[in-house]
């Protein structure tokens, strides 16, 4: 794909695997980049956030976040609302972020974006990281330089970036309208929203269905659903493209 003719002015791709930057309480600009900013979180930055909080999904999309344009018109994004008052990150303290530990992958990204995308008939995600341009952020004037690697180490991005790859996997699949006829907001669209974004009402519904022993799981995995909020999503993933006539990966009994 020729990046060149699709990215905006302030999105550059970034060349040889290397960039510069730094971002400390030393430079101008520190904790700028946490006002009136657009923060759309994946649903694995919800499940970290309201664990963090120990709040119920629930409570946590009520209280924290808010419906916006997803990357196509048949599915919503959500988005974190930020304060009234001053226009910043509702987890922004007095001396940096409150959610450190577990901050959206956007967050941890920054100052890089990342796309994915299906090269030919591969399974495989290919992985392209662009270099954001702000003019408010001085931290491209420092003199530390990273890998790719590196910076996914440093900002502890693995696990975000599996879960996130999931989603735009199962988000591509939404993007083909498979409740087409459904109307806006229908029942099916209401379903994956809650399988997507609110993992504890999700888990109520698996065990009132008592969806897992209707598919041929391994005990081991069976076990992680029932106990991680991070397994749960997974499995919704896949539970939702099988109902909605998606790849079937994984196995009625």
């Amino acid at each position: 794909m020729d990046f060149a003719q699709i990215l905006p002015p302030d999105r550059t791709k970034i060349e040889g695997g290397t960039f510069q930057f730094h971002c400390h309480p030393g430079v101008s600009c520190y904790l700028s980049c946490c006002h009136k900013v657009d923060m759309l979180l994946f649903p694995y930055d919800i499940v970290l956030l309201k664990n963090h909080l120990n709040l119920h999904s629930a409570v946590f999309l009520r209280n924290y976040t808010h419906i916006c344009k997803g990357s196509h018109p048949f599915f919503p994004g959500l988005a974190l609302t930020m304060r009234k008052d001053e226009l910043s990150c509702p987890f922004l303290g007095e001396v940096g972020c409150s959610v450190y530990k577990n901050r959206p992958s956007a967050c941890r990204t920054y100052p890089l974006e990342r796309g994915v995308e299906h090269v030919g008939n591969s399974l495989k995600l290919k992985v392209h990281y662009f270099m954001t341009h702000h003019p408010y952020c001085k931290g491209h004037f420092e003199t530390r330089h990273y890998s790719i690697d590196q910076w996914e180490r440093d900002q502890m991005l693995h696990e975000c970036n599996q879960y996130n790859d999931f989603w735009a996997e199962l988000d591509a699949f939404f993007a083909t309208n498979p409740w087409a006829g459904e109307g806006r907001a229908g029942a099916m669209q209401q379903l994956a929203f809650m399988v997507c974004y609110n993992v504890d009402d999700f888990r109520s519904y698996t065990e009132k269905h008592n969806l897992l022993n209707n598919f041929k799981l391994p005990k081991d995995e069976r076990r992680r659903i029932q106990k991680d909020d991070g397994a749960l999503p997974r499995f919704g993933f896949d539970w939702l493209e099988y109902i909605l006539g998606g790849r079937k990966r994984i196995i009625k009994k």
